[in-house]
């Protein structure tokens, strides 16, 4: 049964950083592209970064690019989300997901197989 458990989320102030892990279970963690996705408060599902199974290449919403970097520790079964810069408007519930394929990843698909319960990023003064 595949499971992923979110954590890391938290209070930032803007401009501040936070680091997202995800723990995996359940499935051959290293052979599924991973992402990240995030839904604010009254809005829809929004695919935020993603990153090859073997973690060879990674892909950013232009929203995010140069501020958060995603990484994963295949050997531990972990995916990462560094943010950086984070603004309010970032505030919202990020959940890790199985991304369908490496291609679903480079074109920043929005499609997924499975996700996580979320964890919660607010960024407030």
């Amino acid at each position: 049964q595949v499971h992923l458990v979110e954590s890391g989320g938290g209070l930032a102030q803007p401009g501040g950083s936070l680091r997202l892990s995800c723990a995996a279970s359940g499935f051959t963690f290293n052979h599924y592209p991973m992402s990240w996705a995030r839904q604010a408060p009254g809005k829809g599902l929004e695919w935020v970064s993603g990153i090859y199974a073997d973690g060879t290449d990674a892909f950013y919403a232009d929203s995010v690019s140069g501020r958060f970097t995603i990484s994963r520790d295949n050997a531990q079964n972990t995916l990462y989300l560094q943010m950086n810069d984070l603004k309010v408007e970032e505030t919202a519930l990020y959940y890790c997901a199985i991304q369908e394929s490496d291609y679903h990843v480079s074109q920043r698909i929005p499609q997924w197989r499975s996700w996580g319960q979320g964890t919660q990023v607010t960024v407030a003064s």
